[in-house]
């Protein structure tokens, strides 16, 4: 899936930063946590811009210590960034509690499961912040028919692709 993924055009986060915007689901006075995309990720910066320039206070993680939660601080485009666990960047900004969530995948399935990196850090963000809006973002080349689940994992309410939104029904 890593591979299918790095085969994808990036820039490609132009078009589901359009599909979000013209959506609605992000509420206006929404706290969203984003993500610094990376390793082919998707790039959500135009959504992250966007979204500051509609006014929406944002949030991007720091990766902490094998297994916690991630810890979102207060981002805009001009804060500062600084070096963090496994390459990433975190924001040199205060704590800030998100109640949307853009999450990164490295694959997904149609009823809203998510495979990720393997860490774990999203499956505990998840459980941490359980009434957070959960939209995950990725190329359309990444869903899959299977998507190993366990019982604790919650489905994502939504996934934006650069070919629109889905939007998950629960049950």
């Amino acid at each position: 899936m890593l591979a299918k993924r790095k085969s994808q055009n990036p820039a490609l986060g132009h078009r589901l930063a359009m599909h979000v915007l013209q959506s609605g689901l992000v509420p206006r006075h929404a706290t969203v946590g984003g993500f610094m995309p990376m390793r082919g990720e998707i790039d959500i910066l135009p959504l992250l811009n966007a979204l500051h320039e509609h006014g929406h206070r944002l949030a991007l993680p720091e990766t902490p210590p094998p297994g916690h939660a991630l810890i979102f601080r207060a981002w805009t485009p001009h804060t500062p960034m600084l070096p963090g666990r496994y390459n990433t960047q975190h924001p040199e900004a205060p704590h800030l509690t998100p109640d949307f969530l853009l999450i990164p995948l490295l694959a997904f399935n149609s009823t809203g499961h998510r495979l990720g990196y393997g860490g774990g850090y999203y499956d505990r963000t998840l459980a941490a912040l359980p009434a957070a809006f959960r939209l995950g973002c990725a190329f359309a080349a990444q869903q899959t028919q299977a998507i190993p689940t366990e019982p604790t994992d919650l489905p994502l309410n939504a996934i934006a692709t650069e070919n629109g939104i889905t939007l998950i029904q629960h049950n």
